[in-house]
Formats: structure tokens, C-alpha cells, sequence
């Protein structure tokens, strides 16, 4: 049997376990495939269907009644373009800022000749397992004068203490050779880090910037916490929560009630499981539109960080 590689060559299977391994990876791959878009297949097509005839269940790949009106209903509501500049512009600020300080702090904690390294990360290490708690967080918060702000979204967690360790253990994995050479030349410790590690710590930075920006994006429970009156600082999770909650306590009808009631005008519209599926796309969708962005950078980031052999 005869394999094609990408330069039109051919080669041959050394033995038949060869070929049964490739078919048996083929068809596990197909397999994963599968698995791992049919949920948000699924979804979207309960998304895209009647509330009432989703009710009725047996929605797969495809919806059965296509419609608009669980998109519209999410998005009649007043705060939702508000909140969606909101989380967009947390999600942006809170990544870029984060991940900056994370990796100007794991740059210094990572050199030896800080002598207070081992005392600081500590220190760090240290808030990963033990807290105030969520009565003195949020007093802490209000002695700070930032109730009602919208950088309570960014400064309470400007340095991720997991995203610090990754960012240090792949800073101490550079050669000291690069960094010596650039102090030789003049370069000080902040020159350094921008011009000589920056580059070269792209792949994690991409990796951190990720976890940063889903955490930021999916964030509720800190507006919900500190900004619950300030409409004009709702983010777009938490409006999305109150109209699932709001959906909850008002539909009441039975799945029997709704079928006794489809042929009526002024039937139910919508239902906490069309809702709850239009939401789930809606929060999903520009995180998964971000991601092939960022996936170049992966690429990017490892072809120039290979320079450290």
C-alpha cells in the first residue's frame, strides 16, 4: 500500500500495522470530530427552532421550524448592545493588561539575581489557596472607592498567579546567552524584557491571553457583586443570566399546556430551553470567531521562539 505526501511523492507502509494504524487514527479522529461539534450543532438548531415545537424534542442537526424570534426576544432587550461594548471592552483591556503585568512579574521573579524571588512567589503561590473570603473581598473593594467602577472588572485580578507560574517557568526555559548578550549591549532590565523576551515568550503569552480573554468574557458574578445597580456597566453575561432567570419565573405552562395552546396567536413564544440555547450561542459564538485569529500567533510565536534550541 502507498501513502501521498504533500510534495507528491510516494512511500511505502513498512508493514500492515502501519495501515491499521492509520485507519484506526483516521476513523477515532472522525470520531472526535463528532463528538466535539454535535453539542453546538445541536444547540444551534434549538436556537433556530420554535420554542414551542422545540418543546416537543428530537431536534438533532437541523431545526425542524426555523425562526428568528428567540434572537429577536434576547436582543429587544434595551442593555443588551450597552452590555456587549462592555464585556467586549473588559475583555480586551482586562486581557491585555493582565497579561502584560503577569509577564513583566514572572520576568522579574524568574531572575536570579532578585533576591527576594523565592519570597514573592511564595507570597503569590500563597492567594491560590488561601483568600479573605467574599465579605472582606468586597469591603476591600469599597474601601478602595471602586463600587460603581468599571476597572473593578480589571485591577482585582491584573496579576493571574497561574498565568504568572506558566509565564515564569517558560521565561527560565529561555538561554541566559540571549539575555547576557543584550545586558552586554546596554540593554536594561525593562529594554530587556520588551525588545528580548517579549518576543520570545510569544507562544505562552498566546496561550495565557486565551484563558484571560474566556475568563474575562464569561465573567457575571462580580457585576452581579459590585455594578448590579449601574445598568450603563452590565456586561453582556450577566444581562444574558437575568433574561434566563426572568424566562424561568414566567413561563409556567406544562409541555401538555403548550401543545393545547400551539394553535393559538397569543400562545407561548418563547422557553427556558430555546432561551438558554440562544444564549449559549450568542456568548459562545465571538469567543470561537477569536480563536482562529489567535491560533496564527501559536504558530507565529513558536517559529520565532524557536530561536532558543
Amino acid at each position: 500500500m502507498e501513502a501521498v505526501t504533500n510534495k507528491g511523492s510516494r512511500i511505502r507502509y513498512s508493514s500492515f500495522g502501519d495501515r491499521v494504524f492509520d485507519i484506526c487514527n483516521f476513523l477515532f479522529m472522525i470520531c472526535l470530530v463528532v463528538v466535539t461539534l454535535y453539542p453546538f450543532v445541536n444547540t444551534l438548531a434549538v436556537s433556530l427552532n420554535d420554542a414551542n415545537d422545540a418543546v416537543r424534542g428530537d431536534i438533532y442537526l437541523l431545526p425542524r421550524m426555523w425562526t428568528l424570534d428567540n434572537y429577536k426576544y434576547v436582543f429587544s432587550e434595551a442593555l443588551i448592545i450597552q452590555a456587549s461594548f462592555i464585556s467586549v471592552l473588559r475583555t480586551v483591556l482586562g486581557t491585555v493588561i493582565t497579561v502584560f503585568c503577569s509577564a513583566m512579574v514572572a520576568f522579574t521573579i524568574s531572575r536570579q539575581e532578585y533576591v527576594l524571588r523565592k519570597f514573592v512567589s511564595i507570597s503569590f503561590i500563597f492567594t491560590m489557596y488561601f483568600s479573605g473570603g467574599l465579605i472582606p473581598g468586597y469591603l476591600l473593594i469599597r474601601d478602595l472607592g471602586m463600587l460603581g467602577s468599571f476597572w473593578v472588572y480589571i485591577i482585582p485580578g491584573i496579576i493571574g498567579v497561574f498565568n504568572l507560574i506558566v509565564i515564569r517557568s517558560f521565561i527560565e526555559g529561555l538561554p541566559d546567552g540571549i539575555l547576557e548578550a543584550a545586558r552586554i549591549d546596554g540593554a536594561g532590565d525593562f529594554a530587556m524584557f520588551i525588545r528580548v523576551v517579549l518576543p520570545l515568550i510569544v507562544p505562552v503569552l498566546a496561550t495565557v491571553s486565551l484563558f484571560c480573554a474566556v475568563g474575562q468574557w464569561n465573567s457575571w458574578f462580580d457585576v452581579f457583586l459590585y455594578n448590579s445597580s449601574k445598568d450603563y456597566l452590565s456586561t453582556l453575561q450577566y444581562e444574558l443570566m437575568k433574561i434566563l432567570q426572568n424566562t424561568n419565573t414566567t413561563q409556567t405552562q406544562s409541555a401538555a399546556e403548550v401543545f393545547a395552546n400551539s394553535a393559538n396567536t397569543n400562545a407561548l413564544t418563547v422557553t427556558p430551553t430555546a432561551i438558554r440555547a440562544t444564549m449559549t450561542i450568542i456568548a459562545s459564538v465571538p469567543i470561537i470567531m477569536v480563536y482562529p485569529f489567535l491560533q496564527k500567533y501559536f504558530v507565529k510565536g513558536m517559529t520565532v521562539g524557536g530561536v532558543k534550541g
